[in-house]
């Protein structure tokens, strides 16, 4: 295990100082975010009227950050982005502190809300420099062991979060884990000051709206990227609305906020189980396999919805984090080797943005629906609807047979498109 530890740091994406700070800096502030769902969840819960705000105060986050993303995966192919991801850190640092104290003081939490909102805007700029950054920190072979890592630690700081954020819901008061989040960004941006990326953008000519259909253009060009966006358009939705909005309302209900944490926390485990797996393993057609692993998300929601045991929950909500971390890696893989590094933020951009907008109405209709139809039968039929919009896209060959050669000879084949 030593030698396996020892040769992380000496060869590969952690061998340069560079990624190193990087990957640092979201070790730390992944784990204080681990906390604030189920933290934010519980608290806004135990208030009045909690039950039909959660998926408000969720909705209020997600919706500017849909709209002002194309905007940020711009702004983040045009400026520097480890200055972006500094900034991001300092002002989601004060957001959360802000939230926080409305918590602690047991303000009204409809004050969450203008945080919530600035949260989504902040997130709209960072998240595409933050997938963005990978290629220019790591050479090209090393980017899916460097994705392999930042979902590692991802994994980790969820396995732990939750379940220190249930404890302390249980106990103190779900307040407190949003505090420590506030202060994860702060420490987080301390970190992202050492990282300098050693390309520099160039001077553009062009508007951003230019810019924005010049990342459409590609984006629209490559049928692997669109039909899985348009998949995950469909599934975000169901998932957010029955696993973050009505789940913790049957855990609530059922078992408690801190077997629901220990459940998040397996989850996480799976993640990082899956993740380790994958800095050794290489798939040759990466979209099939990522597809097929995503499926097994939704195996949790179904699980969930028939009422079988929290131990049954479990072993699901580890599956479906394995499934996860693997397509996590093989999508985000895929993208930053198949996508030009001037263009990669836009088209990631196009894609979150894809990915993401339908997110709010699935928070805001998950209480009616559930209300409607009931709790259970909704969480259970969103389970089977997320395993089967996960695997249409593989009824296309050209998502089901493409390999990781093809997507980076796409890349390729583009640029010199451009220059004839």
């Amino acid at each position: 295990m030593s030698t396996v530890v020892k040769s992380l740091f000496t060869t590969g994406a952690l061998a340069r100082s560079q990624f190193r700070w990087f990957y640092i800096g979201r070790n730390v502030s992944l784990f204080g975010s681990g906390m604030t769902p189920v933290a934010l969840a519980f608290a806004i819960l135990q208030a009045r009227h909690g039950q039909h705000l959660l998926g408000y105060i969720m909705a209020a986050e997600i919706l500017p950050n849909v709209v002002m993303l194309l905007l940020g995966g711009s702004v983040a192919d045009r400026y520097r982005r480890d200055r972006l991801i500094l900034f991001a850190s300092l002002g989601s640092g004060c957001t959360q502190a802000g939230i926080a104290a409305i918590v602690l003081t047991g303000t009204s939490p409809y004050w969450i809300f203008p945080l919530a909102v600035t949260n989504g805007i902040i997130s709209a700029f960072s998240a595409p420099a933050t997938r963005g950054i990978v290629p220019e920190l790591v050479d090209r072979a090393d980017i899916q062991r460097a994705n392999a890592l930042l979902n590692a630690s991802r994994s980790t700081a969820k396995m732990v979060g939750p379940a220190a954020a249930g404890v302390l819901a249980a106990t103190i008061g779900g307040g407190w884990g949003i505090a420590v989040d506030a202060l994860s960004f702060f420490i987080a941006s301390a970190c992202i000051a050492y990282v300098r990326i050693p390309s520099r953008p160039t001077a553009w000519p062009d508007s951003l709206v230019h810019q924005m259909r010049a990342g459409w253009a590609y984006f629209s060009r490559r049928p692997w990227i669109w039909t899985i966006t348009g998949a995950f358009a469909v599934m975000n939705p169901i998932q957010m609305g029955a696993w973050r909005v009505l789940g913790p309302i049957i855990a609530l209900r059922t078992f408690g906020p801190a077997d629901w944490g220990v459940v998040l926390s397996l989850q996480a485990a799976g993640l990082l189980g899956a993740s380790f797996v994958m800095l050794r393993v290489h798939f040759t057609r990466p979209l099939r396999a990522a597809m097929a692993a995503e499926a097994l998300v939704g195996l949790p929601m179904m699980v969930l919805g028939i009422g079988l045991r929290v131990p049954c929950l479990m072993a699901g909500a580890i599956a479906a984090g394995m499934g996860s971390a693997i397509a996590d890696i093989a999508w985000n893989t895929s993208l930053q080797q198949g996508i030009p590094k001037d263009k990669l933020s836009r088209v990631m951009a196009f894609d979150d943005f894809g990915s993401f907008v339908g997110i709010p109405i699935g928070l805001v209709l998950a209480i009616p629906a559930a209300e409607r139809w009931g709790f259970r039968t909704v969480e259970t039929a969103s389970g089977l609807a997320w395993i089967i919009v996960a695997l249409l896209p593989l009824a296309l060959r050209r998502v089901r047979h493409l390999t990781a050669s093809d997507i980076h000879a796409q890349a390729l084949d583009f640029q010199d498109g451009l220059t004839e």
